[in-house]
């Protein structure tokens, strides 16, 4: 394929998925979908299948379930029906079938414990450990009212593949075109601990207000939500990243009084462990949050 026509449906396909995320909670019309992007429905499916392997239907579904899964866990006071209206599903017993087929359990089971031994089964088969010296419990988050951020990025299908190399194409068109003020940001658009990180949306971002005309030739963009977060600071090495993020959603959500919405969650990164020999980081961890 022509690197030109390449960099054309890979970004079709990056307008494709950003549409499923910030349309999740209602029903997406793949009608007015292609009509937005002056595409016929045919070479949407195509382009989109061709890039990520797999059709939009089943992303589609596949998205809804992992927003689902979350939410029953951090929405306590929210019904299992309200939760299923949230991803966008009308019919109760679709949704129960649905979920059941994907997490093997029910909705029910899933709040009542299940979540957990499904969390750990995902990061011991990608052959990270759940044990940590780090102590969680005595991290602090402090709230804070986000604006929204302007972002370039580059897509990985994985939490596990090529994420060093994806940072690396990143960090080297910022010292290519001599960029001083950025901020690289991970963007996560699903809990990863309870998601295969090998088929994960993983999004390296980079936010700056330089050499946009740059940036935007090689890169496509979106603007990172603004709203209320929940701020979390954290150093450590390589997975402590994944067992903090199990940590939050699991425990610190699960044990307070708030709750998540459909927004991704994000990393910033003031030291990024993919891009030092040490394996070290240096983050903020920012999940959205009502009250």
């Amino acid at each position: 394929m022509h690197k030109n026509t390449l960099q054309k449906n890979t970004k079709i396909a990056n307008s494709i998925m950003y549409y499923i995320y910030t349309h999740i909670d209602v029903d997406i019309d793949i009608n007015e979908l292609s009509k937005n992007l002056n595409i016929s429905k045919f070479h949407m499916h195509k382009v989109f299948k061709n890039i990520f392997g797999k059709n939009i239907y089943e992303s589609i579904k596949s998205i809804r379930l992992q927003k689902a899964a979350s939410l029953l866990l951090t929405n306590k006071y929210s019904t299992i029906s309200e939760v299923a209206n949230l991803c966008g599903y009308s019919s109760h017993s679709s949704f129960i079938k649905a979920f059941r087929n994907k997490f093997e359990s029910s909705p029910k089971e899933w709040r009542n414990g299940a979540y957990k031994k499904y969390s750990n089964s995902i990061l011991q088969d990608s052959n990270i450990s759940t044990e940590t010296s780090i102590d969680f419990s005595n991290i602090i988050a402090t709230i804070v009212d986000m604006p929204e951020m302007k972002s370039y990025y580059i897509r990985n299908n994985s939490y596990i593949n090529n994420v060093k190399e994806t940072w690396q194409k990143l960090y080297t068109l910022i010292l290519n075109n001599k960029v001083k003020k950025y901020q690289m940001i991970a963007l996560l658009h699903e809990n990863p601990t309870i998601t295969d990180l090998n088929n994960y949306q993983y999004i390296a971002c980079i936010k700056t207000d330089e050499k946009e005309d740059i940036l935007t030739q090689r890169l496509p963009k979106f603007k990172i939500s603004n709203g209320v977060y929940a701020k979390f600071d954290l150093q450590g090495k390589g997975e402590d990243i994944l067992r903090f993020i199990q940590w939050v959603y699991h425990d610190w959500l699960v044990n307070s009084e708030y709750e998540t919405t459909t927004k991704p969650s994000y990393i910033i990164y003031h030291k990024n462990n993919y891009l030092n020999n040490e394996n070290l980081f240096d983050i903020s961890y920012y999940i959205s949050i009502k009250f």
